[in-house]
């Protein structure tokens, strides 16, 4: 049985690629065919409860919150992707020098590590972007580098797992470099928890980046995104409770999907669940 034949088995993982596929097909395609500026005041429209002309009801400013949800799904789930992509880059060299090596670089990595995993990873984010200031650029570098230490634990342990196994051993012994060994043998063979864990952890930055945004500290009006649409809408949460029900959805479905195509991914990736 092939690769996508074992995914596409799992009902979870279908499941959470097809929201995903939505959500992604929603942000990329929806606003194209929206007759709505996400951008533009409209004060006459403002409020507006879900109908015909706004199947998502109008914020404060009379925007429509459908077009504005379909555009800040592309940067939302753009946030996602990119903070995670900065884990990988931080945290994988990081873990594979501090497997392989052992001895004080395995110590001070480890030490450092421990304290950063000491602070939730939404607090650790929310410290970084009052450190650097708040938008966009910010807020993509303080959830990226508050996934690192998670990167480091699971890429450490499967180092260690792998790292005296015979073809290590013989890469040694044929008097291979220490950077062949890392990126042709322990790398490659590493790769299965990595991105299991980058495809959570795409879900928890989302939910860190969109946290932020609620506070304030995240992306800035006018620009859509989920978080922030929240933050927006809960002045408004008893007079025009759409305005926060809608962003809250779209965010909790992204971080579902991912969960789940986490899940997916864990139990086709594992010999030790292909078989239940």
């Amino acid at each position: 049985m092939t690769f996508s034949q074992r995914f596409l088995k799992s009902r979870q993982a279908a499941f959470g690629l097809g929201i995903l596929g939505l959500l992604a097909l929603a942000s990329l395609l929806g606003p194209l065919f929206s007759p709505y500026d996400p951008y533009a005041s409209q004060l006459s429209e403002a409020f507006l409860p879900p109908g015909t002309s706004h199947p998502m009801g109008t914020d404060y400013l009379g925007r429509d919150i459908a077009t504005r949800l379909m555009v800040g799904g592309r940067l939302s789930l753009s946030i996602g992707l990119l903070a995670v992509a900065i884990g990988l880059l931080i945290g994988v060299p990081l873990a594979l020098i501090s497997g392989y090596f052992g001895g004080w670089p395995d110590l001070i990595i480890q030490r450092i590590t421990d304290i950063l995993l000491s602070f939730p990873s939404i607090l650790l984010a929310l410290g970084l972007v009052a450190v650097l200031g708040v938008g966009l650029q910010n807020v993509v570098v303080s959830v990226g580098i508050s996934t690192v230490p998670q990167f480091i634990r699971v890429a450490r342990s499967a180092v260690l797992t792998v790292k005296n196994h015979v073809y290590v051993e013989a890469a040694r012994a044929t008097g291979a470099s220490h950077s062949h060994i890392l990126f042709r043998h322990l790398l490659p063979n590493i790769l299965a928890p990595i991105i299991v864990q980058a495809t959570l952890g795409i879900g928890l930055a989302i939910l860190n980046a969109a946290g932020l945004g609620f506070l304030g500290l995240g992306v800035q009006s006018p620009q859509a995104e989920w978080g922030t649409m929240l933050g927006e809408g809960r002045n408004y949460i008893f007079s025009a409770p759409y305005m926060t029900t809608f962003p809250g959805l779209a965010i909790f479905l992204a971080v579902l999907a991912f969960n789940l195509l986490g899940d997916g991914l864990r139990d086709t990736l594992d010999p030790f669940l292909r078989g239940r």
